[in-house]
């Protein structure tokens, strides 16, 4: 689990209620507020903020809104659990927090910076090229995870420069959500659990170990504004990265990895370690290689961290739709039909990750073994590297 980022920097808290007019006023100035927080002018390449939240989320996102700048040159897109039988007066609400436009959103709706965009209760929301669409909603055991299904397509749409935030809520939806988009490279962010009414959502993302701030939610704007002014995010051809002087920081980097965990990753894509590496300084505010060099040479906490950034991969249940398609027409009851009933069917998933793959090929196993009325005794071995995603598939939770 990633250790709590220090906040040096915290903004000021705004009252508990900002109207407009005091929004609009000497104290939140739109000139004022770009020179004082260094924000830039707005461009096509805004960040897209997606935010999740359940069950007492309203609270936290009052206490968000109140904390940012109207004119971050940001999007930010809310998908809330909601019943479909009562109307929603979020964005009535919501207005009274914030100088940005708050809108429902539509389909094939353009995303526009210094915008709050909040789902409708009875569809799913996905973007594409910077542009939301309504869908219908995909039940999985029954129930609908809205946050998942965006904050997997905003992984897909945006890669690493997706941002997430999980606000409060119960059970697990947006965590494997979240897991998209650290697989891309992109940056999480989580209410800490003992500030959130309801902890379920926020304990179920921190449990990953992939989150990159955990933060009480007054403190979240502060951070997630120097996070996108990063190079990084903002101009990536500014991050000092000569090339050899680069590359011989980055073998330094891999000698300390290998050094702690014993494994070497110096045959892995560098463009990728490059990007990872830039990431996390990124989350620490680093825009010198040899600053976070030394930074990790004291920090060994930082090595897992980025140790875990580098062997983050997404998966899902029956991810690969049409791959598993074909196991189960076609290569599972070949092997079962051909299997003498008193020799065990062996099966060995590599990189297996926290286990979605291997437990889906488990699954479809069981149903074709029914469906051609031949029991097997069936073992499968499954294996990875990351001994934390180990230990969350043994739980098979």
């Amino acid at each position: 689990m990633p250790a709590r980022k220090n906040e040096t920097h915290s903004p000021k808290k705004a009252r508990k209620k900002v109207t407009k007019k005091a929004v609009s006023g000497k104290d939140f100035s739109p000139a004022e507020d770009r020179k004082s927080s260094g924000l830039s002018k707005e461009s096509s390449n805004f960040p897209i903020v997606g935010i999740g939240s359940s069950a007492g989320g309203l609270e936290a996102l009052e206490l968000f809104f109140s904390n940012l700048p109207p004119n971050t040159n940001m999007a930010f897109v809310i998908i809330q659990h909601l019943s479909p039988r009562h109307k929603s007066i979020m964005a009535d609400i919501l207005m009274k927090y914030t100088q940005m436009k708050v809108l429902p959103i539509q389909d094939d709706k353009e995303i526009k910076p210094n915008c709050v965009y909040l789902n409708p209760p009875d569809k799913n929301v996905v973007i594409l090229n910077r542009r939301l669409y309504l869908t219908e909603p995909t039940q999985s055991h029954g129930v609908n995870l809205p946050i998942d299904c965006f904050f997997r397509s905003l992984s897909e749409d945006q890669g690493e420069k997706a941002i997430c935030i999980i606000l409060s809520g119960t059970a697990t939806d947006g965590t494997l959500g979240l897991k998209a988009i650290k697989g891309e490279g992109g940056m999480a962010m989580v209410q800490e659990p003992d500030s959130a009414k309801y902890s379920g959502m926020p304990i179920s993302a921190i449990t990953t170990g992939l989150v990159d701030f955990i933060l009480p939610v007054e403190k979240i704007p502060a951070e997630l504004i120097k996070y996108v002014q990063h190079p990084y995010i903002e101009r990536p051809d500014r991050i000092e990265t000569a090339k050899q002087q680069f590359r011989s920081y980055v073998q330094k980097i891999l000698v300390m990895i290998r050094t702690s965990t014993g494994h070497d990753f110096a045959n892995y894509k560098q463009t990728t370690i490059r990007r990872r590496i830039e990431r996390r300084m990124a989350v620490h505010q680093l825009d010198k290689i040899e600053r976070y060099a030394t930074y990790l040479q004291k920090t060994p906490a930082e090595i897992d961290l980025l140790f875990k950034d580098l062997l983050i991969g997404v998966t899902n249940f029956f991810r690969d739709a049409e791959a598993f398609e074909i196991l189960k027409t076609k290569v599972i009851p070949e092997l079962i039909k051909n299997k003498e009933p008193e020799i065990p069917l062996r099966i060995w998933i590599a990189g297996c990750a926290t286990g979605e793959e291997a437990f889906s090929i488990a699954i479809l196993l069981a149903e074709v073994m029914d469906k051609l009325r031949k029991q097997l005794n069936i073992q499968i071995f499954a294996s990875d590297i990351d001994n934390e995603a180990l230990d969350f598939a043994r739980m098979a939770v």
